[in-house]
């Protein structure tokens, strides 16, 4: 008897060795069913290696095709139901593993459904569980199960704290971080001094829940800093308008001796851009020459578009062809700079090599050729891009693609197909598009439009100033001074003014 326990538990030990070096959900399916085969009986440590093998070759895998989720769907059911027929449902790392396998395949509903019916539960259980709820975007019940653990009074550990801390910013839920950060220091623990990767998942949760205050706190207060802490900070600061300590984050790095990554630099350009600091913005370009190149296209694209809106087009153009790969976001980026700086023409030209190159254009793509359009007054082009978003690529035209057209045909002088489209369009024509309309009317004359959609601008928005001073100014050109003053005593009489614009501009960039 002795014996034959000895070589079953041989037997055993073979099969599982080859679950859990099983690569794919076929293999691990195959070897699985083989053990079957041959009368070998599950033990305590077939179940969870098999489940583990599965979850890890989901996550080792590329996006699976329709045939490769129903392996892996047929091989979890197998496992599931083998589990309890032998009895080892019961089991608790079984019972986690399963739960964690049902996470993995985003089955957050199976893998609660398991977690409920199970015997046994221990912290990884617990933890696996929580995190199905927050991968799957239920934030709520992510959190209502961390407090339900600790009023049970079960054990956690710093996963399921992070993990939790991140169910709280997704949900936007700061009462619930507050209380968890609250229940950890009761308990006489402090995760900001206990873990990195802890203290950036706190420091995370209060900026994600606007507690701009707390966060700074908590960056303050590690004594330990990764990569991930310094991004979590930038992201904070550029959430919360805060891009002067955006632009503290690159000094900050550099002087641990740490490297910026490509999350630090697309948050350190935007900051750039944001605040059209071009001097500091060249300063980090540079510096970027030296370090990391052209080799990230999104932080190239994010270059561009910083010296696109700082007034340099000739610099954006001169980073786009120095890419060798240029994805999607990337063109469009160029596109519309060029169009907002008056290269209409050469913005058409770079859409057009966008198609020739097999890239497919998106509805922001197609903004930025209407722009350029519009800007470099081609009207029939235009069209025939408008007409060619539904036709060729099946995408249903916005209220920005119909304000471009409206803004075209306005520019152009062809003010009947202006109003035309806004009658016939299927959005309800904005405050934008009759500001176009009106500025075509007062560039080419057209009082008598102007009269009519100055009057169902008026009904739209009242307190839409801007359209009672274009109108004065058409019937100034034409010498109606009597209109003039009807006008102008309107918005005397509305208490509306006239917005006085303002901008901003660098003058001077000090270095240390």
């Amino acid at each position: 008897m002795a014996a034959a326990r000895a070589a079953a538990a041989v037997d055993a030990y073979q099969h599982n060795t080859l679950i859990r070096a099983a690569a794919d959900h076929r293999s691990l399916l195959l070897a699985f069913r083989a053990m079957l085969r041959e009368g070998v009986a599950a033990d305590h440590f077939t179940f969870p290696f098999a489940l583990k093998a599965l979850a890890q070759a989901h996550h080792r895998s590329p996006p699976p095709c329709a045939a490769a989720t129903a392996t892996a769907t047929t091989t979890l059911g197998c496992l599931h139901a083998q589990m309890v027929k032998s009895g080892h449902g019961a089991n608790v790392y079984a019972a986690s593993a399963l739960v964690h396998a049902y996470v993995s395949r985003a089955d957050a509903a199976s893998a609660r459904a398991v977690f409920d019916a199970a015997r046994h539960r221990n912290v990884v259980t617990w933890t696996a569980m929580i995190a199905g709820h927050a991968a799957a975007g239920e934030a709520r019940e992510a959190v209502a199960l961390f407090r339900e653990a600790v009023a049970r009074g079960q054990e956690v550990n710093g996963i399921t704290v992070a993990q939790v801390m991140g169910a709280c910013a997704q949900s936007r839920d700061l009462e619930s971080g507050r209380w968890v950060h609250a229940t950890l220091r009761r308990w006489g623990v402090e995760p900001i001094l206990l873990d990195v990767a802890l203290a950036t998942a706190v420091l995370h949760m209060y900026a994600s829940c606007g507690g701009l205050d707390a966060a700074f706190e908590v960056f303050d207060k590690m004594p330990r800093r990764n990569e991930v802490s310094w991004n979590a900070m930038a992201e904070v600061c550029s959430r919360h308008g805060r891009q002067d300590k955006v632009l503290e984050v690159f000094p900050g790095m550099h002087s641990v001796g740490m490297k910026p990554d490509k999350v630090t630099w697309l948050s350190i350009l935007r900051a750039c851009t944001s605040k059209g600091a071009a001097g500091l913005g060249q300063g980090v370009h540079a510096y970027m020459e030296k370090t990391i190149g052209h080799r990230h296209v999104a932080v190239c694209t994010s270059l561009m578009d910083m010296y696109s809106k700082i007034g340099n087009a000739r610099s954006a153009l001169q980073i786009f062809q120095c890419l060798k790969r240029k994805d999607l976001m990337a063109w469009t980026s160029m596109i519309i700079g060029l169009a907002k700086h008056g290269h209409g023409k050469d913005a058409v030209q770079l859409f057009n090599q966008m198609q020739h190159g097999g890239v497919v254009p998106d509805h922001v793509a197609f903004v930025g050729v209407l722009t350029a359009c519009s800007h470099a007054g081609m009207v029939d082009e235009a069209r025939k891009y408008f007409d060619s978003m539904w036709n060729h690529y099946g995408i249903r035209p916005t209220i920005k693609h119909y304000g471009c057209m409206i803004d075209l045909f306005s520019r152009a002088g062809r003010l009947a197909e202006a109003e035309g489209m806004m009658q016939m369009m299927p959005i309800q024509p904005s405050v934008t598009m009759w500001g176009s309309m009106m500025n075509g009317c007062k560039v080419h004359g057209r009082a008598d439009i102007a009269e009519r959609v100055g009057r169902q601008v008026a009904e739209l928005n009242p307190q839409f100033g801007a359209i009672y001073v274009i109108m004065s100014n058409i019937y100034a050109e034409i010498g109606r001074w009597h209109a003039v003053e009807h006008t102008r005593r309107l918005m005397w009489q509305t208490g509306l003014k006239k917005i006085v614009g303002s901008s901003g501009t660098e003058v001077q960039m000090l270095c240390s």
